[in-house]
């Protein structure tokens, strides 16, 4: 039977097979590495169990870091949903790397500007965001307290896509799903002033279907760190699309950009066609991956 993972506990999984059926799942032997969004293979078992036998190929694969280790946790995504807010402020460098994870993977980013009606922080919000949107990506403005115009305005964009809706703790990512998808009853809290964050609301990832299974939406708990370890130099340099034109000028075919004579990255920089921001960000995500890969 083919199935897709739609949560993923450990080495136990939820797969939902093509009748709409769902079955609990495991894995024989040391078979690990699958993950939610996942298209496999199962036998099934008594009851309703089965145990997975294949992974189907995998249009793309996104990872998430904790301290130097990396873990995959969602496969096969069409978009990314990258979930912002006005008060508390967001990483800069967080949404960064998430655009560079998406870019890498051929994934399309979205920014979502939630609690735009804490008017106090979106002067400040719409500023950081700018550079994004010279990149071409979407900004979405959005309040929970306004569903039927977020669900206006998002739904169409999920519409026939596998969405993955990603954001730290604290910017209302579950109220966005409890909005989107109300059956997903997903856990919401206030935001510690005190703490200047939120504490994480989602322990797991998991897959839900839109509404009229017009499309499916994957949770997943909120992040510190977004996995960019497994990237090359290359995959890297692919998460800046910005670089792309200018890496055609350059003069050696494994230029890093970061200190060759010739380089095209480099003249742009210089000329102020890269922003220094976007190249600094590019800097620390390679030298930490060459670190990591050293040690």
């Amino acid at each position: 039977m083919k199935g897709r993972v739609i949560s993923a506990h450990g080495r136990h999984y939820i797969v939902e097979l093509e009748n709409g059926q769902t079955r609990q799942c495991y894995t024989r032997g040391k078979k690990t590495g699958i993950c939610v969004g996942d298209f496999v293979r199962i036998q099934p078992q008594a009851e309703d169990e089965g145990s997975i036998e294949e992974t189907l190929t995998r249009k793309n694969l996104l990872y998430r870091s904790d301290e130097m280790r990396s873990k995959q946790f969602a496969a096969n995504v069409d978009q990314l949903l990258i979930v912002v807010a006005t008060e508390p402020f967001f990483s800069e460098d967080l949404t960064g790397r998430a655009l560079t994870g998406a870019w890498s993977a051929d994934i399309s980013p979205i920014i979502l500007l939630n609690k735009c009606d804490l008017t106090s922080g979106m002067a400040r919000a719409q500023e950081s965001l700018e550079i994004y949107r010279e990149l071409g990506v979407p900004i979405i403005s959005s309040s929970i307290h306004e569903p039927e115009q977020l669900k206006q305005d998002l739904l169409p964009l999920l519409k026939d896509k596998t969405s993955l809706l990603l954001g730290q703790s604290g910017m209302g990512k579950s109220s966005i799903l409890n909005v989107l998808i109300p059956h997903a009853r997903a856990h919401t809290q206030e935001h510690s002033v005190a703490l200047g964050t939120g504490k994480h609301t989602t322990t797991s990832t998991r897959l839900y279907h839109l509404p009229n299974n017009t499309g499916c939406l994957i949770d997943s708990p909120g992040f510190q760190a977004f996995g960019l370890y497994h990237l090359t130099q290359t995959d890297v340099a692919n998460g800046f699309p910005e670089f792309k034109t200018h890496i055609e000028s350059c003069r050696f075919y494994n230029c890093t950009h970061l200190h060759e004579p010739g380089c095209g990255v480099l003249a742009a920089l210089k000329q102020g066609v890269i922003s220094n921001k976007r190249h600094e960000l590019y800097e620390r995500i390679l030298l930490e991956n060459q670190s990591a890969t050293r040690y």
